[in-house]
């Protein structure tokens, strides 16, 4: 998942940088509230850890600004302010979380994953090539047969369709198959990506291995 943490202290944002770096997300920074609101004009990201106590405009005006291009980017509000009224404000403006500081980077994990689970939704019809697959009635047809997936290579596919062309790590994976099988391990997510290749890449679509990171599901919504 693609990451932009916005934060003018150097230290927090090396240690922010290197967790989440750890836990399998790209990661991008921004020391201003300026140079936060040109790269979320430009580029996309799946969440923003946004600071408020930024050195020009402050955090509220670029979660304002964000909010006001109707943007769904999932944002996680830093700040040392503890009052209720600003974190009504920041809620009020379309923050999706809100974390105190201090704080520990366990806590700060966990929201992350928690934002990250509730914004991967596939999309109801799925089509390109050879594949149609319905997500609500959990049917997939290549080349207009049907095709039976397991319970956990359907939690697998529908991970792949929330994020065509991004990289998935083997422990975001793992993650979303926790609800289905404790303690996955490595081999055992190969073995499950291998299965669901052989049963729908001849339908034109391909899950193309990362080597020393995990996979990407490589094709569009048509």
């Amino acid at each position: 998942m693609r990451i932009l943490v916005v934060e003018d202290d150097a230290l927090l944002v090396e240690g922010l940088t290197a967790a989440l770096t750890r836990a399998g997300h790209a990661v991008q920074e921004a020391r201003t509230g300026r140079h936060a609101d040109l790269l979320l004009r430009t580029e996309d990201y799946d969440l923003v850890v946004l600071d408020i106590g930024l050195p020009d405009i402050d955090g509220f005006e670029v979660l304002r600004r964000l909010r006001a291009r109707r943007a769904t980017t999932s944002v996680l509000v830093l700040t040392a302010r503890d009052a209720v009224e600003d974190r009504v404000h920041g809620l009020d403006l379309g923050a999706d979380d809100y974390l105190t500081k201090p704080f520990s980077v366990t806590e700060l994990e966990a929201r992350v994953r928690a934002l990250l689970r509730r914004s991967v939704a596939p999309p109801a019809c799925w089509s390109v090539a050879g594949l149609v697959v319905d997500v609500a009635a959990k049917r997939v047809r290549v080349h207009d047969k049907p095709v039976e997936l397991t319970p956990r290579e359907w939690a697998l596919l529908e991970l792949f369709l929330a994020r065509p062309n991004r990289v998935l790590s083997k422990d975001q994976i793992a993650e979303s198959l926790f609800a289905i099988e404790e303690g996955l391990s490595p081999n055992a997510i190969e073995v499950y990506v291998s299965r669901l290749r052989t049963k729908i890449e001849s339908a034109g679509v391909h899950i193309r291995t990362v080597r020393g990171f995990g996979y990407m599901w490589e094709g569009g919504n048509e």
